[in-house]
């Protein structure tokens, strides 16, 4: 009983986590093109991954040394919702006035305090499975997949629900409704199991500063991992950032413009959550069966899938069931990746730096990869000229395909599987 009961609220735990960022991560290029900053779409996702390259290794460092996770995991959320509601309502009172600077600074104030929360999440739910005596790696992807489900869930309401006349998806209303999410989360984080610091213990001035997470990087191989986790990392806010923007062109083409990809593309989109709700099920077998080298493999070459079938693929038929194909393959892409870099880092690293090195592992993907992939990748879109030549996706995206091919096979060279290290 007391198992399911923690199992439970970690459940609704993690479905608030990624809820608040359903609300507005697949849909916010969209609107940013309807207000006329299609141009600055990547500075908005590139700023998630600047944030990134700090804040979670930050925020880590306070729960592992100072203040319990569970408290700090509330305290970010109530700031991330209080700057993301403020950008909200600044749209709401501009009107068709919306200047890239006030917007730009109140969503990089929330995502900077969301981003952290990502990773303490996992450490609020890893001490919490710990503490009734489950192990993370069988318990933790099935109570995960909630984090899927409420994304998807949000990112539902944000297509089809309407605000005066209109779809979210298309409006400021996306940031307010993610913002009052946070506010949730931020009050039922201080419900969660107590998780331990160690404050007022003898440590050097390297673990005062939480710097012990660095050291990692002595290890060859996990210097790899963490190179590669970065180099990957810098494929997860692509399709992000320009998905719902690449579909949205072909409305320019009036045989497409009322076909059900362009007039709901956050629902199509929601596939590749819907998609990663049945991968992440799927983690413990593979993690088992194949070990974390073939499943990060796996993972690297499924971003080759993912951006291929974007650019191969349109809304009409037979074209559109490539975008399925697309979306389908993005549970495996991202959760292979995510997931399991998570728990590889978990079962490989003292519970003393468990939080800071959590945290690297995300300025490594969303931080430093992240960012560079976005600016990069905004790049690539401006060389192709598709907001002037919309038939040019299809070369951005087969880029982006060669890119992640590249990576996977130098990782399939460099990386060395760990079971066989071990032995």
């Amino acid at each position: 009983m007391k198992n399911s009961n923690i199992s439970f609220r970690l459940i609704v735990m993690n479905f608030l986590e990624f809820a608040v960022w359903g609300a507005y991560l697949t849909s916010l290029g969209r609107y940013l093109g309807n207000i006329g900053l299609g141009p600055q779409i990547k500075w908005f996702f590139a700023m998630q991954g600047i944030v990134s390259i700090f804040m979670p290794t930050l925020m880590g460092i306070v729960a592992d040394r100072h203040i319990q996770a569970q408290k700090v995991l509330s305290l970010c959320h109530g700031l991330a919702g209080f700057f993301m509601v403020a950008a909200g309502v600044y749209c709401m009172q501009a009107g068709g006035a919306v200047q890239f600077a006030p917007l730009f600074v109140l969503y990089s104030l929330s995502v900077a305090f969301f981003m952290p929360t990502i990773a303490i999440a996992n450490s609020v739910a890893y001490n919490a499975l710990a503490g009734v005596g489950l192990d993370p790696v069988k318990a933790f992807p099935p109570i995960r997949v909630f984090g899927t489900v409420g994304f998807i869930v949000s990112m539902l309401a944000t297509n089809f629900i309407r605000i005066d006349g209109v779809a979210m998806q298309d409006s400021y209303t996306q940031l307010i409704s993610s913002g009052i999410l946070s506010f949730v989360l931020c009050a039922y984080a201080l419900t969660m199991p107590a998780c331990p610091t160690n404050k007022g213990k003898s440590e050097s001035l390297a673990d005062a500063f939480g710097m012990k997470a660095f050291t990692l990087f002595k290890d060859s191989q996990f210097a790899i991992f963490f190179i590669f986790s970065m180099l990957l990392g810098a494929s997860l806010q692509i399709t992000n950032g320009y998905a719902n923007t690449f579909l949205g062109s072909f409305a320019a083409d009036p045989a497409l413009a009322d076909t059900f990809a362009v007039k709901n593309s956050n629902a199509l989109i929601s596939i590749s959550q819907i998609s990663e709700t049945l991968c992440i099920l799927l983690i413990p077998f593979f993690m088992k069966r194949f070990g974390i080298k073939k499943v990060m493999l796996i993972a690297m070459f499924a971003w080759v899938f993912r951006f291929g079938f974007f650019g191969a693929g349109n809304p009409a038929m037979p074209g559109v069931l490539l975008f399925i194909l697309s979306c389908i393959v993005y549970g495996v892409a991202f959760d292979f990746f995510n997931i399991s870099g998570s728990l590889y880092v978990e079962q490989n690293v003292n519970p003393y730096i468990r939080s800071s090195a959590q945290g690297l592992f995300m300025m490594m993907t969303n931080g430093l990869g992240a960012t560079l992939g976005t600016l990069a990748a905004g790049k690539v879109v401006e060389a192709c000229d598709v907001f002037n030549t919309p038939a040019n996706w299809s070369t951005a995206w087969y880029i982006f395909a060669a890119y992640a091919l590249v990576v996977g096979i130098l990782f399939a060279i460099l990386f060395k599987d760990p079971a066989k290290v071990n032995k």
